[in-house]
C-alpha cells in the first residue's frame, strides 16, 4: 500500500514544481542560517541609511581588498543594502528581513507550510505597496521608495496621473484591510456605538453624582414630625423629598398608586411584601398584592353575576344524541371477488399445459463441465512467464472455469500499472496460441485483473440444463428470459419487462438466430397464452416460420391477414403502425384507469374495479422480434425506423417491448434513435473493433470465439455468456406441442391500420349491406361529435373490426369525414335532426 500511495503522489506532482524533501536536521540547520541571514540584513539595512553615501562609490571597486567601506558588515553589507534598498523597495525592503526571519523559524520548527506561503504574500504585496507610497510622497529621497518604488510612480503617473496613483494606493489600503485584518465596516460602526455608549455613561454618572450632592446639601427635613406621625404620608404636601435610591424603589411598586385609599394595616402588608434583592433582579409579586386588595371586590361581581342554587335546578338541558353513519366495510370490487374470486385471463385455457423437459435434448453430459487440471496449471505458467518477461510480478492468481472460457484473475504486485498489461493482451494470446482472449481491467467490483482465456474443448450448455435450473423455474419475473451460463458456469437469468428493449448483432453463423430461439423458448417454457403475445417479422422467410403451429396460442397478426409471421417488408410497416395504434390505445386505458404501468393496470382488472363494459380488458404482453433488421432499413428506411423509436420510446409502461436481430451492426443501420432506446445489448462475435463499439460502445465482441459465445449489457457492465443451445428440432417439436392443444379460435388481433391513401379497408357505399348498427353508431358519434372505432366500441361493445368498418360505412354515407392519422376524424353532420334528414334522403334516392 505504502508502494502504491508513493507511486500516486509521484503521479500527481507530474506537472507541479518538483519538492524537495529534507531531513529534520537539514531542516534546522538551514532555518538557523536563514535566521542569522535575517538578522545581518537587518543591521546592514540600518547602517545603511548613515553610510550609503560613503559606500556608493566604492561599491565597483568589490573585488579591491585596500578600498574601505563604512557598513557594520563591510562589502557584503553595503552591497546587499544597495541592491535591497537603493535598487529595490527603499525602507520597505525591511519586510524582506523579517519574512527570511519567520522562514527559518518555520524551518526550525517545522511549521505550516501554507501559513508561511500566506505571510510571503501578503509581506511582497505589503513591500510594493510600500514602494509605491513612498515614492509618491518621498520622490526626492530615493532611499524611502527605492528604484522600485520611483520606476512605479513614474509609469503611474504617466498614465493614470497622481489622483489615479492616489486612489491605487487608497484602494491597496482597503484591500489588505478587508482581506488581511478581517476589517469590514460593521466593525467601525460598533467601535464608534461602543464609544459613544462609554461617553453617555461617563455623562450620566457625573450628572447622578451632582444631584446627590445637591439632594445631601438641600434635606432639611423636620425628622420629629415622622415621630409624631404614625402615617407621614397622609398630607401630600408635607412628603420629604426623597433620595434617588428611594425613588428607584417606588417606581418598581405600580400597585400602590392604584389604590384611593391606603389605610394602616395595608401599608405594613405591603411594607412587608416588598423585598429588596442587591445585585440580582427585583421580583415584584403583583399576583399577591391585587389577591390582598381586590378581592372583596372580585367576590362581590362574582355574587351577582352567578345564579343560585334554587334557578339551577330549575333549568333542564336536553342533550340530543347523533347517530354515527355506518362505514360500508366492503366496496363492490371486494364483493365480487369474494363472490367469484379474482378474475383469471387463464381461464379460456384452463387445461392448456406448459411443454415438458422431455421436449429438450440434452447434450453432452448434461451440461456438466470437464475440469482439465494440466490445461490449467498450463495457462497459468504460461500468463505468469509471460507477465515476467515484462517485468510484471504477480501476487495472487485464481482460475474460475467456465462453460467456454476460463477467468484468471491475478492479483499484480503493488506498483504495476494496469495499462502495461491491458497492452499484453495480444503477447498473451499468442504465448497461450488460444484463438482470442479477453483482458478485464480492472474487474468491476473487484480488485483483480481478469484474462478470459478460452478452453481448449468447450462444453456445450443445453437449452433443457437452463430451463431446468432453480434460478429460471423460481425467478418471479414478468417476462424471464435464460440465455445461457455466465464465466462461473451459473444460469443467467435477465427481465425484458425491465431491459425494457433490446438489440441483437454479430456476424453470419455467430448465434443470433439460436439467441432468438432461446428467447422465445424461454417465454413459452414461463408464460402462459393469455399473458404474452408474440409479433414475429422474418424477412428470410425461413428463420421464424416455425413458430406457424402456435399462432392461435401466442401469436399476434393484424385483422385480415393470412399468416402471422411476418415476412412481407411491406406489411411490416403496417404492423409497426398498428402497434403504435395499440400503444395509444393501451395508454387511454391506463388513463381511465388511473393506473401508471400495465402490471398495475392487470392487478386492478384481477381485483375486478375495472368495469368491461367502459371498453376494460386484460392486456397481455407484447413481444416484437425483428430478424434481419438491416434489410427492412435499407427497403424501408424511415417508415421502419420512426414507428420503432416511438415504440421504443413509449411501449415500455404499456407492456410492448421490442427484440431486434442484425448482422450488420453499422452506423446507418442502428442509427442513435435506436442505440439510445435500447439500453440492452447482445453482441455474438464481429469481425473489427468498430462493429464492436457500435454495438456495446466499447470493444470486446471482436475478441469473442463465436458459436454462441456472446456479451450482455444493459447499460453498466458486460458479461461474458455463453448463450444455450436450442436446435430446431426441438423449437419444432415445441410448437408441435403447443399447437396440439386447445386454442383460441384465432390470434390475438392487433388494430387495423389505415395508410395515408386510405389502404386497409375498403369503404362500404352499398346501403344494403350496411351492418345492423349503422344508424345506433351513427347517432353515438354525431351525439358525441367525435369520429373513432374506440367510442363505438365501448359504447355499442363491439370489436375493433366491426368498429373499423362501421367507420368506414360511416365515411362512405358522409358522416364522418376521412382518415386524419392520430386524429379523430371529422364529424360533419351537427345535431340528430340533421342526420334524421341525411338518413331520410338515402332512402328516397
Amino acid at each position: 500500500m505504502a508502494k502504491q500511495k508513493s507511486k500516486k503522489v509521484k503521479k500527481e506532482s507530474k506537472f507541479s514544481i518538483p519538492q524537495i524533501k529534507l531531513s529534520r536536521p537539514y531542516k534546522i540547520i538551514i532555518g538557523v542560517m536563514l535566521m542569522i541571514f535575517s538578522v545581518a540584513l537587518f543591521i546592514s539595512f540600518i547602517s545603511f541609511f548613515f553610510t550609503w553615501k560613503q559606500d556608493q562609490s566604492q561599491l565597483f571597486e568589490f573585488t579591491d581588498r585596500n578600498v574601505p567601506t563604512q557598513n557594520l558588515l563591510r562589502k557584503f553589507g553595503a552591497a546587499v543594502s544597495h541592491f535591497f534598498i537603493y535598487n529595490g523597495f527603499g525602507i520597505a525592503a525591511f519586510v524582506f528581513s523579517y519574512l527570511i526571519f519567520i522562514s527559518g523559524l518555520a524551518l526550525v520548527f517545522n511549521s505550516s507550510k501554507k501559513a508561511l506561503v500566506n505571510k510571503w504574500f501578503w509581506g511582497l504585496l505589503s513591500a510594493t505597496w510600500l514602494a509605491i507610497l513612498f515614492g509618491f510622497f518621498a520622490s526626492q529621497a530615493p532611499l524611502l521608495g527605492g528604484k522600485i518604488g520611483f520606476e512605479m510612480n513614474d509609469f503611474l503617473q504617466i498614465y493614470i496621473g497622481k489622483i489615479g496613483v492616489t486612489l491605487l494606493l487608497l484602494f491597496g489600503l482597503i484591500f489588505y484591510l478587508v482581506f488581511k485584518l478581517k476589517l469590514t465596516p460593521e466593525h467601525f460602526v460598533s467601535f464608534y456605538n461602543k464609544k459613544k455608549e462609554s461617553f453617555k455613561k461617563a455623562a450620566d454618572l457625573n450628572e447622578e453624582e451632582t444631584t446627590e450632592s445637591i439632594t445631601n446639601n438641600n434635606d432639611t427635613t423636620d425628622y420629629s414630625i415622622l415621630e409624631e406621625n404614625a402615617n407621614p404620608f397622609e398630607n401630600v404636601e408635607e412628603q420629604p423629598k426623597r433620595s434617588s435610591f428611594e425613588m428607584a424603589i417606588e417606581n418598581q411598586q405600580p400597585t400602590i398608586n392604584n389604590f384611593s385609599t391606603i389605610s394602616k394595616d395595608d401599608d405594613v402588608a405591603i411594607e412587608n411584601s416588598f423585598e429588596v434583592k442587591t445585585g440580582g433582579e427585583e421580583e415584584i409579586d403583583l399576583e399577591e398584592e391585587l389577591t390582598i386588595e381586590q378581592e372583596p371586590v372580585l367576590k362581590s361581581s362574582l355574587q351577582i353575576e352567578k345564579p343560585t342554587e334554587e334557578e339551577t335546578d330549575d333549568l333542564a338541558m336536553e342533550v340530543e344524541k347523533v347517530q354515527e353513519e355506518k362505514e360500508v366495510k366492503d366496496n363492490l370490487s371486494d364483493k365480487l371477488v369474494k363472490d367469484f374470486g379474482e378474475f383469471d385471463p387463464k381461464l379460456e385455457l384452463g387445461n392448456y399445459k406448459f411443454p415438458t423437459l422431455n421436449l429438450l435434448e440434452e447434450y453432452g453430459d448434461g451440461g456438466g463441465i470437464t475440469i482439465n487440471q494440466e490445461e490449467l496449471e498450463e495457462n497459468k505458467n504460461t500468463i505468469v512467464n509471460t507477465l515476467k518477461n515484462y517485468k510484471i510480478e504477480i501476487a495472487q492468481i485464481k482460475a474460475t472455469i467456465g462453460p467456454t472460457v476460463t477467468l484468471y484473475e491475478i492479483v499484480p504486485e503493488a506498483g504495476i500499472r494496469i495499462s502495461k498489461i491491458k497492452n499484453l493482451e495480444d503477447d498473451i494470446a499468442l504465448s497461450l496460441a488460444a484463438l482470442g482472449i479477453r483482458i478485464i481491467a480492472p474487474i468491476p467490483g473487484k480488485g483483480t485483473i481478469g484474462i478470459e482465456v478460452p478452453n481448449k474443448k468447450p462444453s456445450m450448455v443445453s437449452m433443457r440444463s437452463v430451463i431446468a435450473s432453480q434460478r429460471f423455474q423460481k425467478a418471479e419475473m414478468e417476462l424471464p428470459i435464460a440465455f445461457g451460463k455466465n464465466i462461473s458456469n451459473e444460469t443467467f437469468v435477465v427481465d425484458l419487462a425491465k431491459m425494457p428493449h433490446m438489440l441483437m448483432a454479430g456476424a453470419t453463423g455467430q448465434g443470433k438466430s439460436v439467441g432468438l430461439n432461446a428467447i422465445l423458448t424461454s417465454l413459452l417454457y414461463k408464460k402462459h397464452p393469455a399473458e404474452v403475445k408474440f409479433v414475429l417479422v422474418d424477412p428470410k422467410k425461413v428463420e421464424l416460420t416455425i413458430y406457424n403451429k402456435i399462432e392461435r396460442h401466442y401469436l399476434a397478426k393484424l385483422p385480415d391477414s393470412e399468416e402471422a409471421i411476418i415476412t412481407d417488408n411491406g406489411k411490416v410497416i403496417n404492423t409497426l403502425n398498428s402497434l403504435c395504434i395499440e400503444m395509444d390505445n393501451r395508454y387511454e386505458l391506463l388513463k381511465n384507469a388511473m393506473v401508471r404501468n400495465i402490471k398495475e393496470y392487470n392487478h386492478k382488472f384481477k381485483q375486478r374495479k375495472l368495469n368491461p363494459n367502459d371498453g376494460h380488458k386484460f392486456l397481455p404482453y407484447i413481444v416484437l422480434v425483428v430478424d434481419e433488421f438491416a434489410d427492412l432499413i435499407m427497403t424501408a428506411g424511415k417508415e421502419v425506423e420512426t414507428p420503432i423509436a416511438r415504440l421504443a420510446q413509449l411501449a415500455r409502461a404499456i407492456g410492448i417491448h421490442l427484440i431486434i436481430a442484425t448482422q450488420r451492426p453499422s452506423v446507418n443501420v442502428i442509427t442513435g434513435i435506436i442505440k439510445a432506446n435500447f439500453p440492452a445489448r447482445v453482441a455474438f462475435r464481429v469481425t473489427s473493433k468498430i462493429d464492436s463499439r457500435t454495438i456495446l460502445d466499447s470493444p470486446g465482441a471482436d475478441q469473442l470465439i463465436g458459436k454462441g459465445d456472446m456479451l450482455y449489457t444493459q447499460g453498466n457492465m458486460l458479461t461474458r455468456i455463453q448463450c444455450a443451445f436450442v436446435d430446431t428440432p426441438e423449437v419444432d417439436k415445441i410448437a408441435e406441442y403447443i399447437g396440439s392443444q386447445k386454442a383460441y379460435p384465432d390470434a390475438h388481433l392487433l388494430p387495423e391500420y389505415v395508410g395515408e391513401e386510405g389502404e386497409g379497408s375498403s369503404l362500404d357505399i352499398d346501403i344494403s349491406e350496411r351492418d345492423k348498427l349503422f344508424k345506433d353508431a351513427a347517432e353515438v358519434i354525431v351525439t358525441a361529435q367525435q369520429g373513432s372505432a374506440s367510442l363505438l366500441q365501448r359504447k355499442l361493445k363491439l370489436g375493433y373490426n366491426r368498429a373499423g368498418r362501421l367507420i368506414d360505412q360511416l365515411e362512405a354515407a358522409g358522416i364522418v369525414g376521412p382518415f386524419e392519422g392520430s386524429k379523430a376524424r371529422q364529424v360533419l353532420v351537427p345535431d340528430l335532426i340533421a342526420l334524421e334528414e341525411l338518413l331520410e334522403n338515402e332512402k328516397n334516392n
